[in-house]
This record gives C-alpha cells, sequence and structure tokens, in this order.
C-alpha cells in the first residue's frame, strides 16, 4: 500500500494567496540574520490564522540606506507596539519577546521574481 505523505496532494498546486486585507496572525518566530548583502537584519515569520500560509517580514537594522533604515525601525516600533511592548530609546532590540505574540497583520500581493506573494503592509494589535 502507498504511503500518502509520500505523494503529490492536489493541494500542493495551489498556489493562491489569501486576499489583501487584514488578518490575526501569530508570530512564530523571529530571529537576527545577516542578508545577502551584508546588512542585519531581523526577520519575523507570522503563522496566518485561517489560512496555511505563513508571512515573513524584513527589517533591515543595518547598512542600506539611511532612508531605508528609518523605514524599517519605523515599521518595527510599529510591531512591538501590536505586541503590547513600548520600547524606548537605548532598549535592546530582542526578537525573543516577539515569539508568540498574537497580532493583526495588514496583507497585500506583490510580484518578486515573476511569482505573486504575500507582503506585510502594516501590524496592529489585536481587537
Amino acid at each position: 500500500m502507498a504511503d500518502s505523505a509520500l505523494q503529490f496532494a492536489g493541494e500542493d498546486f495551489d498556489d493562491s494567496l489569501p486576499p489583501e486585507g487584514r488578518y490575526a496572525a501569530v508570530i512564530e518566530r523571529a530571529r537576527f540574520y545577516t542578508s545577502r548583502q551584508g546588512n542585519t537584519t531581523l526577520q519575523v515569520t507570522c503563522d496566518i490564522e485561517g489560512f496555511d500560509d505563513d508571512v515573513t517580514d524584513y527589517f533591515v537594522l543595518t547598512g542600506a540606506s539611511e532612508r531605508g533604515r528609518a523605514v524599517s525601525r519605523r515599521r518595527l516600533i510599529e510591531l512591538y507596539h501590536a505586541c503590547g511592548f513600548h520600547p524606548q530609546p537605548g532598549d535592546s532590540i530582542r526578537p525573543d519577546n516577539l515569539s508568540g505574540c498574537r497580532v493583526e497583520v495588514e496583507l497585500g500581493h506583490e510580484t518578486y521574481e515573476g511569482r505573486q506573494r504575500l507582503r506585510v503592509l502594516g501590524y496592529g494589535a489585536l481587537r
């Protein structure tokens, strides 16, 4: 008898994305890493409730342009506020504080390397 885990299933071929909009999500993991360009980046992966999709967001903290870093840091503060944290100047950015937080994620679609993918547009506290 064939093991179904070793076979392709019909849903494996469904590459449709959730509609753009606001969704409840749980932050599965947050970690620092070094990008291909050598920039220190915070990678945050959220599990979108009600869908089999995850979405990953990136916050460039070093390198890049001054404007790019400023946008990343403002978005990161928005995420911390959505998680119920209120960072102050001089506080350390601690990825472990974010894991497990429930937030509202605003999702959009974008084309990247010829394929549609989810993009995080913003964060908010769950109501």
